[in-house]
């Protein structure tokens, strides 16, 4: 027994070396790769004040087919979002033109180094409002629309035109949320930045209704607003009880106002649409309200083709 316990013994301290050996050898795994979108691309671009944003760029994918063809461009807000989002509407809904027509997609994401919420908070909101209200603010910095949105138009949209075959006459631009709040900013102040505003479920409430100023300030100086600008909101986006109704802010009747008051003024070259989307709140109903917006705004060559 003694004989046996000290060949054991003996056996594992012969292989304990051996072992340690094949393990010190064993290759590390490789690092796991992102996933990469086919016939999407990115870039940087400095802005105002050191800040450095990403560039994100989904082309048709038979875009290198026609090298002669100029293309529609949609820019989104809220790309880590709503950039795969919509381009998974153009390839699957649009069947290759014929129900979408076929459109360069840019993705708006957040400065780098900021998270959503504070890119967002930032740049997408025009005024600084009073910060007490828990319930609607919840980061330190807000009100630098403008500066966000002439970045956009000095910066960003000259890089697209010159960087890809686009028609810079039928530009488009979707946001939700603040980043709808943000696309009425634009279209009561550079509204010749875009040819088509998707503004859903804006934030309209923002600051006491600042964007009524803003409408109004427009109205002094402006007969014409050539635009199309498609409004629309979530059924349960007013204040009722119930988990998906909100508990202030009534975008509903926000929505209905902004678009009474901008039909009121009579602008030339000015469409508005609204639509009031069944069935969806504040999170589910973009998903919906970009399949509608889309069908509209880059008709495809039909005849509509479904399953």
């Amino acid at each position: 027994m003694l004989l046996c316990g000290v060949m054991a013994c003996g056996w594992a301290a012969d292989r304990a070396p051996a072992t340690a050996a094949r393990s010190s050898t064993i290759a590390p795994p490789p690092p796991v790769a992102g996933v990469v979108l086919p016939d999407t691309e990115s870039f940087s671009l400095a802005g105002p004040h050191g800040r450095t944003y990403p560039i994100w760029v989904a082309l048709p994918a038979r875009y290198a087919e026609h090298p002669n063809q100029r293309y529609p461009v949609l820019y989104v807000t809220d790309a880590l979002y709503s950039f795969p989002l919509v381009r998974s509407l153009r390839n699957l809904v649009g069947q290759k033109g014929v129900n979408i027509e076929d459109f360069i997609l840019v993705g708006l994401p957040p400065q780098e180094g900021l998270t959503s919420l504070q890119s967002r908070s930032r740049d997408y909101t025009p005024t600084v409002p009073n910060l007490s209200d828990p319930d609607n603010y919840g980061v330190p910095e807000y009100g630098d629309a403008a500066t966000y949105r002439d970045f956009l138009a000095d910066t960003v949209l000259p890089q697209i035109d010159t960087r890809y075959r686009t028609d810079s006459s039928r530009r488009a631009f979707a946001g939700h949320s603040y980043g709808g709040l943000f696309g009425a900013f634009v279209l009561l102040t550079r509204p010749a930045m875009f040819h088509t505003y998707i503004l859903s479920s804006p934030s309209l409430w923002y600051d006491d209704h600042v964007i009524r100023k803003f409408e109004e300030a427009y109205a002094r100086d402006h007969r014409v607003l050539a635009a199309n600008v498609l409004l629309s909101v979530g059924s349960y986006e007013t204040v009722k009880p119930g988990p998906r109704y909100f508990r202030h802010n009534d975008l509903l009747r926000d929505n209905n106002e902004f678009a009474r008051r901008l039909r009121t003024r009579g602008y030339q070259g000015l469409k508005v649409s609204t639509s009031v989307v069944q069935g969806e709140d504040h999170f589910t109903v973009y998903p919906a309200v970009l399949t509608r917006a889309l069908l509209a705004t880059f008709p495809g060559t039909g005849p509509y083709v479904s399953g």
